[in-house]
């Protein structure tokens, strides 16, 4: 209660120092512009941290639409929380970029840069996104590798259906590939899916049914984002989420 009275003393003054200044002595004005400029940087300071972590979407957030009878979901941490480096340019292959996600490639130079940035729009789930530049490119491949977390291998059968949701914008339409590997013992099974073109929210579905997946020794699941001749391009994936669930019965 004190420091509310406090306050309101003090947007009070502050309220009486701006309707006099077109009168004050300028020796008083000069005092009072000093004090006013010290006081707006930390009132600056104070809304520039309180927009960025008022601005919707909140940092951490891990909610987003899940199919009925979904038993494992995941966003990575990319596009949950800040990254400690925020970006990368000149991206050798095999380059980590955070705990779970690495860039591969193949070109004898690198003209790729990668970026986390923050998610401000209202439609936005994630709170942030990730961003690749792609300039000159003299590879012949290029794709995202994104390690899945231990629980999406534990309990997986091959009734299950993986559920990939995203958001992808790009500046010029591009093939991008979605391939879902299963380590089990020493096979790995892969499912390969097109990811549709003209919209930027996408969802594909991996059937392990399809598989030869041995369910008793499923170890590790990953996931590539394959980009088909990505020179002279800019990527950016606001969102990216995971959900594993049955397949319904027939």
């Amino acid at each position: 209660m004190i420091d509310r009275m406090i306050d309101r003393a003090a947007l009070r003054r502050w309220r009486r120092s701006a309707r006099a200044a077109a009168t004050e002595k300028l020796s008083v004005l000069r005092g009072r512009r000093a004090e006013a400029q010290r006081l707006r940087q930390h009132l600056d300071d104070l809304i520039y941290v309180a927009e960025e972590r008022l601005a919707l979407p909140m940092v951490g957030n891990t909610s987003f639409p899940r199919p009925r009878g979904t038993d494992w979901s995941w966003r990575p941490q990319l596009w949950r929380g800040p990254l400690h480096d925020k970006g990368m340019s000149s991206v050798e292959s095999h380059q980590m970029f955070g705990d779970e996600v690495t860039i591969f490639h193949d070109c004898s130079i690198s003209e790729l840069t990668v970026r986390q940035l923050r998610n401000l729009r209202e439609a936005d789930l994630a709170a942030y996104g990730f961003r690749l530049d792609v300039f000159r490119f003299d590879g012949s491949f290029l794709s995202v590798v994104l390690d899945l977390p231990p629980e999406a291998a534990q309990g997986v059968k091959r009734r299950h259906l993986i559920r990939l949701d995203t958001l992808i914008e790009t500046e010029s339409p591009l093939e991008i590939f979605a391939r879902l590997n299963i380590q089990h013992g020493p096979n790995t099974e892969q499912i390969v899916c097109e990811l549709p073109l003209g919209g930027s929210e996408v969802m594909v579905e991996f059937d392990l049914a399809y598989t030869k997946l041995n369910e008793k020794r499923a170890e590790k699941i990953w996931i590539d984002l394959i980009f088909e001749g990505p020179e002279m391009n800019q990527i950016t994936i606001r969102d990216l989420a995971f959900a594993r669930y049955p397949r319904a019965e027939i």
